[in-house]
């Protein structure tokens, strides 16, 4: 018998009505604007006392499979539940570019998912369009002003913002505008990023409240005053009011539910290798105020997702997670160690060593596969033990919450008796260098860090415009601790390198760029979407 692929799962549970699922958080009808049956959107409560427990799903270096985050917080939220607790998770958006292209859907999998599947996948409440459109709002604008007359001086070949659209399309990576005739615009180099890592999404994710999304809106550098070299920003081009119309609905967060009728709240979509890869502030403080277990999800390994939560979204809202599930799997585990899972050990050993950094309790869920066998279990549970970690098995993928229990039991008792101490891994006042040196050093194990001419000159030009106090927000490759995505599991003895520094005053952080990291993905040479198609009956194919 042929297994059944995620999207028949789905479609094989018929979805609770949602205003019952929101009944289930205590919200009434007068908190929510549905969206058919069985989405909606919630209207946030800014007065609304934070009462849960915070819980932070990481993982070990990923393989390119993935090892399987948001099906363990998917399928840990569904486990609590089995053990009587009130749980709610809270993840990010997929973006429509990995789900075409690579890495499919961002919904979990197997009896561990999130509902309705194919809408969450596929644009879902639009609010990805509406980043998209404020962004590029922004953008039209700035080559409006400098087609008449560029009253604010700006020096066209300063100007950073970058046109976004949600899919992989390395073509457009840089590309020159203007380019037709005076009447076609002012030409000049620019380019495209995935709307995963515009600065808007960024906003979105990290504003407390609408009030505050609109005042980082104002604080957006958009370049430089020929001549002065003086930051002018996106308030003195008067548009920003209309930005934040067009993310009026985007900012409230979106209810679904699991496969098992668990609440489950999904909002903003950065990724976590080239921005700050969590779900928005506004729907962590939601669900602290309406669950008792509130189980988040932060993108990749714990070195790029877990640290820039911890680093930027804590810091910046004062959150506290009770504990950190940090997701392991004995087939990342071989990969990492050339076949061998005790020579790959060391790799879950470096991430427990970083998360203890943050004064943290940790959780091992090993995310179970049926190939896996006694041995490499056993191998596993002795090294946590080793390491005074408890870990749990999680079968959630094939079983869904009860396949969770042991680990929902595990997170419960971890996280009542923690005496957590969390402390960021920096000061936002300490030297720039300072910043980016503490995570490259203590998180990624690197043995110095150089910077490029074009790193050298980003770092006066901060200096100059006066936000040398803002977070660091590195990007670099999640295949390795390294910024080498062919580094290796646990590389030793080496130097991160940091090409160039971007300013994102808006959402409030700086981007150092590693390696060769790029802001707009490509596509492989055989994408997923040439696997999908819709039947005449509106039946979808090969969403996975």
């Amino acid at each position: 018998m042929t297994a059944m692929t995620d999207l028949e799962i789905a479609r094989s549970v018929h979805p609770r009505p949602i205003a019952e699922v929101a009944a289930d958080l205590g919200l009434g009808p007068e908190r929510i604007v549905p969206y058919g049956h069985d989405k909606a959107k919630i209207e946030p409560d800014p007065n609304q006392a934070s009462r849960g427990k915070l819980v932070l799903v990481s993982a070990i270096t990923p393989t390119p499979a993935g090892e399987g985050k948001t099906t363990t917080s998917v399928g840990l939220a569904q486990g609590l539940g089995a053990i009587g607790q009130k749980g709610c998770v809270v993840l990010r958006e997929p973006s429509l570019g990995p789900c075409l292209g690579m890495k499919g859907g961002a919904a979990g999998g197997g009896r561990s998912q999130v509902i309705p599947m194919e809408d969450i996948n596929l644009h879902f409440t639009g609010d990805f369009h509406a980043v998209t459109t404020a962004h590029n709002l922004l953008a039209a604008v700035i080559d409006n002003h400098l087609h008449f007359g560029n009253e604010l001086n700006l020096e066209p070949r300063t100007v950073v913002w970058r046109r976004v659209i949600d899919m992989n399309d390395r073509a457009l990576r840089h590309v020159v505008l203007g380019l037709g005739g005076r009447t076609m615009g002012i030409p000049r180099e620019a380019g495209f990023d995935i709307t995963a890592a515009s600065e808007i999404m960024a906003i979105l994710c990290l504003a407390s409240d609408f009030a505050d999304l609109e005042r980082r809106l104002n604080r957006i550098l958009i370049g430089q005053e020929r001549g002065t070299g003086k930051g002018i920003y996106a308030e003195a081009l008067g548009v920003t009011g209309a930005m934040a119309m067009l993310l009026r609905d985007a900012a409230k967060p979106n209810l679904v539910q699991t496969l098992e009728g668990t609440p489950a709240i999904i909002h903003g979509g950065p990724f976590a290798n080239i921005a700050q890869g969590t779900n928005s502030v506004i729907a962590t403080q939601t669900a602290l105020g309406l669950a008792d277990w509130v189980v988040t999800e932060a993108g990749f390994g714990f070195d790029l997702g877990a640290e820039k939560f911890l680093d930027i979204k804590c810091a910046s809202a004062g959150l506290k997670p009770a504990c950190v599930v940090l997701v392991a799997t004995v087939r990342a585990l071989r990969a990492h160690g050339s076949g061998d899972v005790t020579a790959g050990l060391p790799n879950l050993g470096r991430h427990l060593a970083a998360i203890e950094h943050f004064g943290l309790p940790a959780v091992v869920a090993l995310n179970h596969f049926n190939e896996d066998t006694h041995d490499e279990v056993a191998a596993v549970r002795a090294f946590c033990t080793s390491h005074g970690v408890r870990m749990a098995i999680c079968k959630g993928w094939a079983e869904g919450g009860s396949g969770a229990v042991e680990l929902a039991e595990a997170v419960v008792e971890v996280g009542e008796a923690s005496k957590a101490d969390f402390k960021p891994l920096y000061d936002w006042s300490d030297p720039v260098t300072d910043k980016i040196e503490a995570v490259c050093h203590t998180i990624y194990g690197a043995q110095s860090v150089s910077y490029g001419r074009l790193a050298e000159r980003h770092l006066k030009r901060i200096k100059r415009l006066g936000l040398e106090g803002l977070p660091v927000c590195i990007a670099k490759t999640a295949s390795s601790l390294s910024d080498d995505p062919k580094g290796g599991g646990l590389p030793y003895d080496f130097d991160i390198h940091v090409r160039e520094i971007e300013i994102a005053s808006g959402a409030g952080f700086l981007i150092p760029i590693c390696g060769d990291i790029l802001r707009m993905p490509g596509l492989p040479r055989v994408p997923g979407a040439t696997r999908m198609s819709v039947e005449a009956d509106g039946t979808i194919r090969g969403l996975s």
